[in-house]
């Protein structure tokens, strides 16, 4: 429930300040008629999120085992792949993504109402199909389909009261140290949820392995205890996980969280040359 608490609220709110920036800019420059199209961009992202969350679900349940299967390890491995460059490139334009969207809705507004719908529709509509797919795949990690979703649905209510919060100036967020510590603790999930997709694989008999254990600690941490199910809610813990999988879960988590919390380079400026400083020739 933690795990999925966490990705609703993460890409919530990057879907709430999102809309907080456009209607903030709209409002204050004296555009309020814009901010029909924009939630209507809004709308129309949300609606589409919704339609693919459903169509993961429902189509999934008519295929066989060994399909199913196939397309749950499959979708395992794209939702942590873009999980994995959502939480790069909000660490690298936290600080500028205020300008950034202002840009864009300056060039939206230039050309009408139309490019107003698909700029907001954009903005919003990418954190939509990246959670429905991530929100999926971590329910079938889970196999717990109420308290997943729960705690995705609590995560974006609590995105909304914030993004609100935002809006009205009663609360500052460092969106910089958010983002970063957020999307290390994600990158822990997304190991899980990876290391599940390969399970899955294995089980449809695309990859090898399925019965070459790299431990098996099931009576020290019973699956069906509480804190095995804590574990397993909140990192897709498995207690006799496969050699490929942990293979492969340390091949993800080391690397990519060693690069994640990598300070960042400060951007080199080139000194402008002197005023009375002669021209090369």
């Amino acid at each position: 429930m933690f795990g999925n608490y966490l990705i609703g609220l993460r890409e919530g709110l990057e879907a709430s300040l999102v809309v907080c920036i456009l209607v903030a800019y709209l409002v204050k420059t004296d555009n309020r008629r814009q901010l029909a199209p924009v939630w209507a961009g809004v709308g129309i992202a949300v609606a589409l999120s919704l339609a693919f969350g459903a169509l993961l679900q429902f189509g999934s349940s008519t295929l066989t085992f060994q399909a199913k299967e196939a397309l749950g390890g499959s979708l395992s491995i794209l939702s942590v792949a873009l999980v994995t460059w959502m939480v790069f490139w909000m660490r690298r334009t936290a600080r500028h993504l205020k300008s950034e969207l202002q840009g864009k809705l300056d060039a939206a507004l230039a050309i009408g109402t139309g490019a107003l719908v698909v700029t907001s529709f954009l903005a919003v509509g990418r954190e939509g199909l990246e959670t429905s797919l991530f929100i999926w795949t971590a329910v079938q990690a889970t196999g717990d389909g109420i308290r997943p979703l729960v705690g995705a649905v609590l995560g974006l209510a609590t995105s909304v009261v914030l993004g609100w919060l935002f809006y009205k100036g009663a609360l500052k967020i460092n969106l910089a140290k958010f983002f970063r510590w957020t999307g290390a603790m994600l990158v822990v999930v997304a190991a899980g949820v990876l290391a599940y997709g390969i399970h899955d694989l294995q089980e449809a008999d695309f990859l090898p392995g399925l019965r070459s254990l790299a431990f098996d600690i099931s009576t020290t941490i019973p699956p069906d205890s509480w804190y095995g199910t804590v574990l397993k809610g909140v990192f897709n813990f498995q207690p006799d996980p496969t050699v490929l999988q942990t293979i492969v879960w340390a091949l993800y988590v080391v690397p990519v969280m060693v690069l994640f919390l990598l300070p960042e380079r400060p951007k080199q400026t080139v000194p402008a040359p002197a005023a009375n400083q002669p021209a090369a020739q």
